[in-house]
């Protein structure tokens, strides 16, 4: 006689994955709500703006500090500067910072290790130490207030070398030697074999790159005094009234605005991102 078969019981949720989930809500909640202030606040009237106690929710919703932010600023202009600033500091570091670190990963020459801890160590200078050599070098050549001058000295950058290096070294170098053999130059094995490979890499230091430098105010402050020249991030402290009034509804909008090119660019971005890093190494 054959044994019974026993009932699967519904298995229940473990108290390791409960906290988890509570853990992860939390978490969301503490880094969200940030974002839902600046929200909320940005279509306030400034009547409940400046009400105490202040409340989160908008009693009525109203679109004047969206219009106040636009018509005070040239925003299509700062937008599009925040575009050129950003995108061009992005795709310039990730051409010199991959060449920079296939040549500390993968090239074989004399005094590669001294080169490589001397652009790590350039990470604990602060930046603020460079920043008046910098501005001196900049204003010399007659870049102030010149996208040359807010894109060509962050052209390069030691994190984004160490970070691309790691990646690179975790590749295998039998397809490199391969193509060798088959007569490909250093040149080519590089763009053929080893970027195919790194794009999760490249887009992540390219998404860290973008938002490092879209979110930036000191360095359009100190780089550029033409307002036309500026920045969103810069712009927006124009906003500051007579005796260092904040309006704070209009700023929270003119956050808002800026922030919405980050959000859209992440999303874009997202599915070819985890698509490259779930194929990575079967190219």
């Amino acid at each position: 006689m054959s044994a019974p078969a026993r009932r699967s019981r519904p298995r229940g949720l473990r108290p390791g994955t409960v906290l988890a989930v509570i853990a992860l809500v939390l978490v969301s909640a503490v880094v969200l709500l940030p974002i839902a202030i600046i929200v909320l606040t940005a279509f306030k009237p400034v009547a409940e703006v400046n009400a105490y106690p202040p409340s989160l929710l908008p009693d009525a919703w109203t679109l004047d500090n969206v219009k106040e932010v636009t018509a005070e600023l040239p925003f299509a202009r700062l937008v599009a500067n925040s575009f050129l600033f950003a995108g061009g500091v992005t795709a310039f570091a990730l051409v010199f910072d991959s060449l920079a670190a296939y040549a500390l990963a993968r090239i074989d020459f004399a005094g590669r290790k001294v080169l490589l801890v001397a652009i790590i160590a350039t990470l604990m200078i602060p930046f603020q130490a460079t920043l008046i050599p910098l501005y001196q070098l900049v204003a010399d050549l007659g870049w102030v207030n010149t996208y040359a001058g807010l894109i060509a000295p962050r052209a390069a950058d030691a994190f984004g070398i160490f970070f691309l290096r790691q990646f690179f070294l975790s590749l295998p170098r039998d397809v490199d030697a391969a193509a060798r053999i088959d007569g490909a130059s250093e040149f080519r094995v590089f763009r053929s074999v080893v970027l195919p490979n790194a794009v999760p890499a490249l887009l992540t230091l390219g998404l860290f790159t973008f938002v490092n430098n879209w979110n930036d105010l000191l360095w359009p402050l100190v780089f550029t005094t033409d307002a036309d020249m500026g920045t969103i991030t810069s712009g927006l402290t124009l906003l500051t009234g007579p005796g260092g009034i904040v309006p704070h509804g209009v700023m929270m909008a003119g956050s808002l605005i800026a922030i919405l090119p980050l959000v859209i660019a992440f999303l874009l971005i997202q599915r070819r991102f985890i698509e490259n890093i779930a194929t990575t190494g079967l190219k």
